[in-house]
């Protein structure tokens, strides 16, 4: 009764106060409802999102944006530069509006107004990648090879993920030696894509003595050039059956290096990423293998053989002796490890067993020889499947392959 009471007291000027306040309230939700959805659906369905808000300067940016694509007509430039310029007006910090202004403009061949366009846009923000690409392309058009790995370091910097789409053409043009000479002046300032960039071309280069010079070069300026990034030029080089080429490079990186034999045979360097001219654990099959410092640690469950660890070696035709020294090995004969060397055709030229490590004192040797034909070949540890409940297990602290005379 009391509200029934309240309500016949106001006054008509009371109520049309409060449905006023009503109505504001109303559209206000309604506007905010609405820019809030377009919010949610403007990256899929730009003009959806401009119908629900088309006094957004953002909203209107970016369906112009949508209209300037490759297979654009003339009526949807024309259209979409008209809306562009509305959210200028809308917003004058809406990149994709300027963006939008600088595409139709180089797809009409007007490269003065692309330039002031993107150079706008520049301004506004870093971030944008249609900017950026011009950038570049328009660099290198011009010849400008500092300009044009300028924007590759924004645009790498900022949108890591175009690597895949950047690093190859990169690659590529570092084999030109102008561009290569900018490219390591780049690379010298470390940039957070520069390890990465120098891992890719270092194993993906279509031009390896290209991809030794860069690297090369990269190291004269003071870069440090990850230990993979050698790895992948070395293998690269194997597999393009370039040995001569592998072994110079893999000489220059491991000062001392000796070709005719088999190389770190204390195991007194670890190598993060060894390549395959380095000793390689294999750890398959339930094999379990390492290499610290100084020594070579291995072991196999019981019935479980396989290759244990290896090295490529690039020995010319001859007679060669493997010396070995072992620890802690202890196996019924028929279980013992075993040192074969394969061309890389697959001939096995010979085995040579690792003893108990009682025996000798653990030393062992024994010999192989190198026919003609066989220019690159793998020494191989081997371990045969054991019956014993612990399977096998040992230390090797030293292995050399060298000439027998």
């Amino acid at each position: 009764m009391s509200c029934r009471r309240d309500l016949a007291r106001r006054s008509p000027k009371e109520w049309a106060v409060r449905l006023a306040l009503a109505a504001v309230a109303a559209v206000f939700g309604f506007y905010s409802a609405t820019f809030s959805i377009a919010q949610e659906v403007v990256k899929r369905d730009p003009a959806l999102a401009y119908r629900l808000a088309p006094y957004d300067g953002r909203m209107t940016a970016a369906y112009a944006m949508s209209l300037a694509g490759p297979r654009a007509t003339p009526g949807d430039r024309v259209r979409a530069d008209v809306l562009a310029k509305r959210a200028l007006q809308q917003d004058p910090t809406a990149v994709a509006a300027v963006t939008t202004l600088g595409v139709n403009a180089d797809f009409r061949g007007d490269k003065a107004a692309a330039r002031r366009y993107f150079a706008y846009a520049q301004k506004l923000s870093r971030r944008d990648l249609p900017t950026q690409l011009f950038m570049i392309e328009d660099a290198v058009q011009r010849g400008d090879i500092p300009g044009a790995l300028h924007h590759y370091d924004i645009t790498l910097r900022v949108s890591p993920q175009l690597s895949e789409m950047l690093y190859p053409v990169l690659a590529s043009a570092s084999e030109d030696p102008s561009i290569r000479a900018a490219l390591v002046k780049t690379l010298a300032g470390k940039p957070a894509w520069g390890s990465s960039f120098i891992d890719y071309a270092a194993g993906h280069g279509s031009n390896p003595q290209a991809t030794i010079d860069l690297l090369s070069a990269v190291h004269r300026a003071g870069v440090a050039v990850p230990e993979r990034a050698h790895a992948n030029v070395v293998n690269a080089l194997l597999a393009a059956g370039q040995a001569d080429a592998a072994w110079k490079y893999y000489a220059a990186i491991r000062p001392g290096s000796d070709r005719r034999r088999s190389r770190n045979p204390q195991f007194l360097h670890t190598i993060e990423t060894p390549s395959q001219l380095d000793w390689n654990p294999v750890n398959e099959g339930g094999l379990s293998t390492g290499i610290q410092t100084g020594i070579f640690d291995f072991a196999a469950p019981s019935s479980v053989g396989g290759p244990m660890l290896q090295q490529w070696q690039l020995l010319i035709p001859g007679i060669y002796r493997l010396s070995v020294h072992s620890i802690g090995i202890e196996q019924a004969k028929g279980a013992l490890p075993y040192w074969t060397l394969r061309c890389m055709d697959g001939r096995e030229l010979g085995r040579i067993d690792v003893p108990n490590s009682n025996v000798s004192n653990g030393n062992s040797s024994g010999m192989f020889s190198v026919p003609k034909g066989c220019p690159a070949q793998t020494l191989i540890l081997m371990a045969r499947p054991s019956d014993a409940v612990s399977g096998l297990s040992g230390q090797i602290d030293r292995v050399t392959l060298a000439p027998a005379r």
